[in-house]
């Protein structure tokens, strides 16, 4: 038996690599909610971090880890690829098929998993939102995916709404840039694997009245197309129309994209250009927030922590040019007194970044009940007591197996609350 990668923890090569993975033994295996797979999955926990190890032909397993290094390489959201197990034999010297391991992702779910007795509309619209920006990123990095579906995806809670994650690439392919046809292959293939897996919820009445799976399968390829035409259209302006450029670069920046150069063209007439802009991977508000606080999260999330560390500065006091002195001051005075409310058995309810987030939605509430700005503080232990310690944990969701190891295990439902204000704070 072989095992290559990035095999930081050597405990992996203790496991029973010489049985089939569907008959490992139940007290190693964690029961985590997972996505319906052709193939089978198995969770594992060691030294605290929980693995996700995926039987497969070893060179499918190969290939797929080969791919999942170059999308993480490229910052695209996918798993984390930790190695391949190959040339597995059982106990009788009979061979067995290869092994992917990845990272499992912290604070994920699969779709099937993120609703109780039905799936409502608005949380449709927000997975659905979530997986159009995904493919975007994957095709501006060359990816065809070939397979996307909801249930080839992972998706973490983003300051009310989801962020999208590839968890299988086993049919994807990486190319220098993707043709027209290349991306409509892609769109069509995820509006139809879409509108499939909408149906089948709706067979087993698991899909809420009012929601039609051909149109939300067709609202994707809509919502793709809308974005992608923002991100790649040029623009054609007058020499002195500095606004539209200057608004394109806003807009792109809103929806969490940064430009890495612009391509001007001067028209015939000699009196407009045509501006083209490059841009690179999603993640200019994560990037801001890393580099002034170090915290590292989604990209709603950081927009919205830097509209309250913008709030705080100016609370304050403190110019522009003060903006790194106010982000210490913030994460000390706003971020960390909030985690200091949250107690250690509360720390697997969700992301630290999502918990803040909320707190900020809790304070706004009460204060537009209470008709006056409620005390930062009061917010923070109203939160925790009354909201965060009726969640479920999130983090690393443990529930009775169901099903077949390829089956979705569906131990875990969560209701989402209605659409939050996104005004801010008073």
């Amino acid at each position: 038996m072989r095992m290559t990668g990035r095999l930081g923890e050597p405990l992996l090569a203790t496991l029973p690599w010489s049985t089939p993975l569907e008959e490992w033994p139940e007290d190693l295996v964690v029961a985590l909610p997972r996505g319906i797979s052709r193939h089978i999955v198995r969770f594992v926990r060691i030294e605290g971090v929980v693995y996700a190890i995926k039987e497969i032909e070893e060179s499918f397993a190969t290939r797929e880890y080969s791919l999942l290094f170059d999308l993480e390489r490229r910052d695209v959201p996918c798993v984390e690829p930790v190695g391949v197990v190959l040339d597995r034999t059982d106990e009788s010297g009979e061979p067995l098929p290869g092994a992917l391991i990845t990272r499992q992702l912290e604070f994920s779910l699969p779709y099937r998993a993120l609703f109780s007795t039905s799936l409502r509309k608005e949380t449709a619209e927000r997975l659905i939102d979530a997986l159009a920006l995904l493919l975007v990123q994957l095709h501006l990095v060359g990816f065809s995916w070939n397979d996307c579906s909801l249930s080839n995806t992972l998706f973490r809670r983003d300051a009310g709404v989801f962020a999208a994650y590839l968890v299988d690439a086993e049919t994807g392919e990486l190319h220098p840039h993707l043709s027209d046809g290349q991306r409509e292959y892609d769109l069509e293939t995820a509006a139809t694997n879409v509108a499939g897996e909408l149906m089948d919820l709706q067979a087993g009445g698991r899909l809420q009245e009012g929601i039609d799976p051909i149109v939300t399968g067709v609202s994707l390829r809509n919502r793709y197309d809308a974005l992608w035409q923002e991100i790649t259209q040029p623009l054609v302006v007058s020499r002195e129309d500095r606004y539209r450029m200057e608004s394109r670069m806003r807009r792109l920046n809103d929806l969490g994209f940064d430009v890495a150069e612009l391509q001007v063209d001067t028209q015939p007439d000699g009196e407009h250009i045509t501006v083209a802009a490059k841009v690179v991977d999603v993640g200019h508000h994560t990037r801001r927030l890393m580099q002034l606080t170090g915290l590292d999260v989604e990209e709603n999330q950081a927009r919205r922590l830097l509209n309250d560390l913008d709030s705080y500065r100016m609370k304050l006091g403190l110019e522009t040019d003060d903006e790194q002195i106010a982000a210490h001051r913030w994460v000390t005075d706003r971020f960390e007194c909030v985690m200091a409310e949250v107690g250690p058995e509360l720390r697997g309810k969700l992301e630290p970044a999502e918990i803040f987030h909320e707190v900020l939605e809790h304070r706004w509430f009460m204060s537009e009940r209470a008709g006056a700005s409620v005390p930062f503080g009061d917010a923070v232990s109203d939160y925790v007591e009354t909201v965060l310690r009726a969640k479920p944990d999130e983090k690393s969701v443990l529930g009775a197996r169901e099903g077949s190891a390829s089956d979705d295990t569906a131990t875990l439902r969560i209701v989402l609350p209605p659409e939050s204000s996104q005004q801010g704070e008073p």
